[in-house]
């Protein structure tokens, strides 16, 4: 398997403090993979380094498509980077709370648009025939996320487990190949939590999706994970299978506490 994101020697410093300190990791093409490690360890600022929300103040950060060459990303502007193939949610939810959850994911289909600002006033045939391909689009994506009830209701409206679905959504309309999320599974219940790791494992296989998350759910990350990489204090502390990161004592004693069940 190809590496289709490869970080090396990534360093983020906020004025004396230091946030992410010299990690490297790489993540092979169709693997789900997580990033854990105690609050404030980092993890967020690893993801917004190489999604583009803050350019790292050391390293590099390259991705490779599939069939495409190894590029850098680095202070690249977050658009760019989502044009290149990078999706990602928050752990904040951020949707567009007064607008319909089909309009949520149209939204992120705008990257994906050849129309620009003279097409969309002109409002000529393509500029037509595209925004209907848009919305037949977005309603597809609703289909795989089990979200097409809603397809018409405000997402503020929606149960919080469905916000959180429909934040993935969002995410995959932008045609990504590679999918991070920010803890998904937060404030979910036990079945909520299944529903989605089931969700996840069926996009990934249908969608042949590579699945970057952070996530504090330890039995999700257990059952989903092929590696796993461990952060404390803004270092990568380990990476390996879910067995072998049971059973670090460093991780146990850093994060896990005690043996983790699967």
């Amino acid at each position: 398997m190809a590496a289709v994101l490869d970080v090396q020697n990534l360093t983020m410093d906020f004025g004396g403090l230091r946030a992410v300190n010299d990690v490297s990791l790489s993540v092979q093409e169709g693997q789900i993979v997580s990033l854990i490690g105690p609050n404030g360890a980092g993890k967020t600022t690893f993801f917004n380094c190489v999604t583009g929300v803050y350019n790292p103040t050391r390293g590099a950060i390259h991705i490779c498509p599939p069939g495409k060459k190894q590029q850098k990303i680095n202070g690249m502007k977050p658009n760019r980077i989502t044009e290149r193939g990078l999706g990602r949610t928050f752990q904040n939810i951020r949707l567009f709370q007064n607008m319909t959850v089909l309009e949520n994911v149209m939204i992120g289909r705008h990257s994906r648009l050849n129309a620009g600002i003279l097409g969309a006033i002109l409002r000529g045939p393509s500029t037509k025939k595209e925004e209907y391909q848009v919305k037949e689009d977005s309603y597809r994506i609703l289909e795989k996320i089990g979200l097409t009830v809603f397809a018409n209701e405000l997402a503020k409206n929606l149960p919080y487990g469905a916000q959180r679905r429909l934040e993935i959504a969002r995410a995959l309309a932008t045609d990504p190949f590679l999918l991070l999320l920010d803890e998904p599974a937060a404030g979910m219940n036990p079945q909520e939590t299944q529903d989605l790791i089931r969700l996840i494992l069926t996009l990934r296989d249908t969608e042949q999706l590579t699945v970057f998350l952070i996530e504090h759910d330890m039995s999700l990350v257990m059952s989903l994970s092929e590696n796993i990489f461990v952060v404390d204090y803004g270092s990568l502390i380990a990476q390996g299978s879910p067995d072998e990161i049971k059973q670090n004592q460093r991780v146990i004693k850093a994060y896990l506490g005690e043996v983790v069940d699967a």
